[in-house]
């Protein structure tokens, strides 16, 4: 049986994308995680069966899913992709005298006993079969090419440094300076042994020592100048790398961040740092150690060629004992990456869920939950100590013997006249600098590890397609026509199964006119004005504004038209005049005024020490829903824009704000494009025209006099308001 190809996820939801990549690869073609995340259409909770079953159709395999028991998995055709632990995916590949092997996408590849495994994949003791997906080629298969997945070239990171190319001929010469200023060190040291001591003159030695004190002075100003140097080079860099990293992260669409969860982010976010720290630190000074380990290299063979023979297989023992372990740690890093993703999605979930946690009583559960993180954390530092330990002990053992048997051969030929005291002091001072150069070879390659790790996940970040892909054309000025025109657009979320939100809508939005949708939860009302906002792009049909497709209009453009007022929207950290005047640098004053007055939001600022300058926590912290949508709406306002979209923004709002805000709007949105997606009556009876959605479709349009006589769908959704006034 051939070798079974072992892939590591690289996000939390990614493994069921993952266990695609190893089974495409084992049947012999190669395609991006990004593709089959595409086919897969994964979203912020990952995949299920039947995700991955349609994707591996695209491609040309058959697949089937099953539920077998232990025995009857044993005498099908392998390998097939099994749900692991009731929360993830993994790939059972061969079952060989009893050993179950697995291909763990979070774990790497594991071996267990037909109970271990059992306990692993069977749901529950009262259930004896557990869920399968077997996947086989067909020849439709191999009529896929291979997809180039070439990663981010190194040249692309290294380009960081070269924009401080004075900073590092700096510290080039620095460092070059104390290499020099070791080299000698040894040597004054044997003088010292054999000529000051042997011929009792301690002018000679006094001298030495004066020598000594001052290359000891250089070396630590060396050092100084080297580290302020370092301070400068790596934090430009690092800023170079996490602005560009931003700057690639604003630039994808929305649909991207609604399949990566917080931590995942936040966790590339973090990655930078050990791209800096490999580029800026190990990098320079591993030049300099190769050339030092070389230079003294040489010199201990002069002195004495056993001496550096031992030397020289004690060290590539000490190197190939480190290496062994380095595929370990790389397993252990990815699994590190997975629970330090899991760990602060759970410490944000308690922090911003804080208050239905206490509403619900339920903190014991939820402080339970995260116990159990901490413990499996706990266990993981474990391992990673255990490794850690195995390889320093081994380390040390053979650094040690080195140098306790270099020492017994240099005591050895001092007896036998082969080697004068001092040079043999020499020698000792030599291994101990040849020690440091070795040190510094296996932390750049363990650097190296980590930073290829890091820039194999940045990768995947920068190699995305942008919103605004290079090489199209963008319409970079807005039509004279206004109006807004949905020609059988359908729309689906992601999600093998999942049924349509939108079905062949047409839908004319007139410019300069209000346009009101209505209808029950579901039936697609948010997903139209993400749809209009750009968020996604309709499954089928097409969006224009007057004769020109939205596509075609370049997104910033687009967004400068356009104001909205979300039910999730979200407010900074910063003062209340920021929050408003989102977009400007500087709030202008007139338009403030306007906006607060619209929003009918005076009272609030007024009641607060600092007025507009008055700071609000993250997500609109000590303020209430009221008033959070208030300030939402006042964003919206001063924008000033050509359309303004509403999604349920006066739900929050007691019916005297209401009647104001809504009468304010009434003179600032005459000209204007306006389309409301409401359930109060009192927000959308004066709309143009009122559209009423059902399951995705258009059941009714009209005006609110219109729907009513006719008693439909849209009067029963608002009959129970007509009674009581509202």
């Amino acid at each position: 049986m051939k070798t079974f190809p072992i892939y590591k996820q690289q996000d939390a939801m990614d493994c069921g994308p993952t266990c695609l990549k190893m089974i495409t690869k084992y049947f012999g073609r190669t395609f991006s995680i990004q593709k089959l995340r595409a086919l897969c259409q994964i979203t912020h909770g990952g995949v299920t069966f039947l995700d991955m079953s349609e994707a591996a159709e695209k491609l040309g395999l058959h697949s089937v899913g099953v539920k077998v028991d232990v025995a009857q998995l044993k005498e099908l055709e392998l390998p097939c992709i099994l749900h692991w632990r009731q929360n993830h995916f993994v790939i059972l590949y061969k079952i060989k005298k009893g050993i179950f092997y697995i291909a763990d996408p979070a774990a790497g590849p594991m071996r267990l006993t037909e109970t271990e495994f059992t306990t692993n994949w069977i749901a529950s003791a009262e259930y004896n079969d557990g869920v399968a997906l077997f996947i086989n080629s067909t020849p439709r298969f191999y009529e896929q090419e291979d997809e180039k997945t070439g990663e981010l070239s190194w040249a692309f990171i290294v380009r960081y440094l070269f924009q401080y190319r004075q900073l590092l001929m700096q510290m080039v010469l620095a460092l070059a300076m104390g290499t020099v200023l070791q080299l000698i060190a040894p040597f004054l040291t044997q003088s010292i042994v054999d000529l000051g001591i042997y011929s009792h003159n301690l002018s000679f030695i006094q001298l030495i020592l004066i020598a000594q004190v001052m290359i000891f002075i250089g070396s630590t100003s060396m050092d100084f100048i080297k580290s302020w140097i370092l301070l400068h080079i790596s934090t430009r860099v690092n800023i170079s790398i996490l602005t560009d990293l931003l700057i690639k992260l604003m630039k994808l669409p929305m649909s991207f961040f609604d399949t990566k969860t917080p931590g995942d982010i936040m966790q590339r976010i973090t990655d930078e740092k050990r791209i800096e720290s490999f580029l800026t630190g190990s990098t320079l000074s591993i030049v300099f150690s190769v050339f030092n380990f070389v230079v003294f290299a040489v010199v201990i063979a002069i002195y004495n060629s056993v001496i550096f023979f031992v030397f020289a297989v004690s060290t590539i023992l000490y190197v190939t004992w480190i290496l062994i372990f380095l595929k370990k740690r790389r397993e252990l890093d990815y699994k590190q990456f997975s629970n330090n993703s899991k760990n602060q999605d759970n410490i944000i979930e308690l922090v911003f869920g804080m208050q239905e946690i206490k509403l619900n009583n339920s903190e014991i559960r939820k402080r339970w939950s995260w116990e159990h993180i901490q413990a499996r954390l706990f266990r993981f530092n474990i391992k990673s100590l255990a490794l850690n330990q195995y390889q320093q002990a081994g380390a040390a053992f053979i650094n040690q013997g080195k140098n306790i048997f270099i020492t017994y051969l240099s005591a050895k030929a001092v007896i036998d006249g082969n080697l004068t005291l001092g040079a043999m002091v020499a020698i000792q001072y030599i291994i101990g600098q040849l020690n440091g150069p070795v040190e510094q070879f296996l932390n750049f390659v363990k650097s190296y590890q980590d930073a290829r790790i890091s820039v194999e996940r940045l990768n995947e970040i920068h190699r995305l397609d942008d919103e605004e892909p290079e090489g199209k054309t963008y319409i970079n000025r807005m039509p004279d026509n206004k109006s807004i025109a949905l020609h059988n657009v359908t729309f689906r979320y992601p999600g093998a199964g999942n049924e349509p939100v939108l079905n062949s809508i047409n839908l004319y939005i007139p410019a300069g006119k209000t346009t009101a949708i209505v209808g029950m939860s579901g039936s697609g009302k948010t997903t139209i004005l993400k749809l209009l906002l750009r968020f996604y792009l309709p499954e089928a049909g097409d969006i224009r504004v007057g004769t020109e497709r939205l596509n075609d209009i370049r997104h910033r453009l687009w967004r400068d038209q356009c104001s909205i007022v979300m039910q999730d929207g979200y407010l900074f950290t910063d003062t209340i005049a920021n929050n408003i005047a989102i977009s400007d640098e500087e709030p202008d004053p007139e338009k403030l005024n306007n906006a607060i007055r619209i929003a009918n939001i005076q009272d609030v600022i007024e009641s607060l020490p600092y007025g507009l300058n008055s700071r609000i926590g993250a997500g609109g912290g000590g303020l209430s829903q009221g008033q959070k949508q208030r300030i939402l709406i006042a964003r919206a306002v001063y924008k000033n824009p050509a359309y303004i979209f509403f999604d349920e923004a006066t739900n929050a709002l007691d019916a005297n704000n209401e009647k104001v805000i809504v009468e304010n709007l009434g003179e600032f949105l005459k000209g204007k494009t306006v389309v409301i997606v409401a359930h109060r009556l009192s927000t959308v009876k004066n709309a143009d025209n009122i559209v009423v959605l059902h399951k995705g479709s258009i059941i009714e349009q009209g005006t609110h006099q219109e729907l009513t006589l006719k008693k439909g769908e849209y009067y029963n959704l608002i009959k129970n308001q007509l009674e009581f006034g509202l």
